[in-house]
């Protein structure tokens, strides 16, 4: 649904899609078939999750929900109040300044200084408490570039 209200038929935004994702005119029986037999080997090295490498529909998909946990938890830590700052310095790691509103951030990597800072500490957290981490996900630059792509269709559509 999403896909179509935001790529929909507009030729350069179905060739930057492709760019990222792959082209989601593969057969997708055939992919999750050959998915299941064997999955990819190097799925952390473009992809959010193993799934996600199956069908550039899935890419798109899991992306997607991804996108969804990211503003959410930002949308949170802002509803909260939350800011970040350690009494070890400044590293940008774990320093996070009072958030705005994520919906109102155009810049993805202004999220990204946000976001990642906030995943740090709750997985301090959960580890001081002996708990597996709350945010196992890494943001590889493949994967952060398809989630800006994400992020970029919805501030045009907002417009």
């Amino acid at each position: 649904y999403y896909w179509d209200v935001l790529i929909g038929a507009d030729e350069t935004k179905i060739a930057a899609f492709r760019a990222l994702f792959g082209d989601e005119q593969l057969d997708y029986a055939e992919a999750l078939e050959q998915h299941y037999a064997t999955p990819k080997a190097d799925w952390r090295d473009s992809h959010i999750s193993v799934y996600a490498s199956s069908h550039p529909w899935e890419d798109w998909a899991e992306t997607w929900a991804h996108y969804f946990h990211l503003m959410d938890t930002l949308e949170t830590a802002h509803a909260l109040g939350m800011s970040l700052n350690p009494v070890s310095g400044t590293h940008p790691n774990v320093y996070m300044p009072l958030l705005a509103d994520p919906y109102e951030v155009s810049d993805f990597d202004a999220l990204m200084s946000q976001y990642l800072p906030l995943t740090f500490a709750v997985n301090s957290l959960n580890r001081g408490m002996g708990q597996p981490d709350l945010y196992p996900f890494v943001l590889v630059p493949k994967v952060r570039e398809k989630l800006a792509f994400v992020h970029q269709l919805l501030r045009e559509g907002k417009q």
